[in-house]
């Protein structure tokens, strides 16, 4: 190996390096992140509720958030919308049967930027032992900020789905022809990353 081939060599090592040590892994923080969803009852109004734990981790650079990586997983047994007698329902066979189900996932496949400070993350999103396609519309990452813990960067996404893809089929027919409860819901994610130093 001559010199030239030696010192290209060793250039290109040290950039591959430094490329590889700016994507760094960054774990979702439960206790700031949440996952809501709502949906429409009797056609007439909004029940909203939350799945209040979520985990998971993201690989990611601040340069190049469309080379982001993202895994989350939701207890399902979380479920809460303010009413006990709901909450008990939709954790019970009628809904996510949360004994067989206990967790839904998400697995980001592609990240595309969506303009200044947006993306659109493709991915498999599993539910009820289903896993489906979806597209999230994220607002951020935000900039990185220093704790005494360490890094933290937050983003919120939104998406939409139609229950009965993922096996939540249950209605009830309403006598002026409407459901009970519609197939739609309006799911969004907040969610909040740390990076430990």
């Amino acid at each position: 190996m001559n010199r030239r081939t030696l010192v290209a060599s060793i250039a290109a090592f040290f950039l591959s390096a430094a490329a590889f040590a700016q994507t760094s892994t960054w774990q979702i923080d439960p206790a700031h992140s949440s996952a809501q969803f709502a949906v429409k009852h009797m056609m007439v109004s909004t029940v909203r509720g939350t799945f209040n734990k979520v985990s998971g981790s993201a690989q990611f650079d601040p340069a190049k958030p469309a080379a982001t990586q993202l895994d989350a997983t939701i207890d399902v047994s979380t479920v809460n919308t303010g009413n006990d007698s709901r909450d008990k329902d939709l954790r019970s066979p009628n809904f996510f049967d949360v004994e067989k189900f206990p967790s839904m996932t998400f697995k980001a496949k592609r990240v595309d930027s969506s303009g200044s400070g947006k993306l659109k993350i493709v991915g498999d999103l599993t539910i009820h032992g289903v896993t489906k396609e979806v597209v999230l519309d994220v607002d951020g990452p935000t900039a990185p900020i220093n704790d005494r813990r360490g890094q933290r960067i937050g983003a919120s996404a939104t998406t939409r789905i139609n229950r009965k893809d993922f096996g939540l089929t249950w209605n009830r027919m309403l006598e002026t022809g409407g459901a009970v409860v519609s197939d739609e819901v309006n799911i969004t994610l907040d969610i909040e990353l740390v990076k430990r130093t």
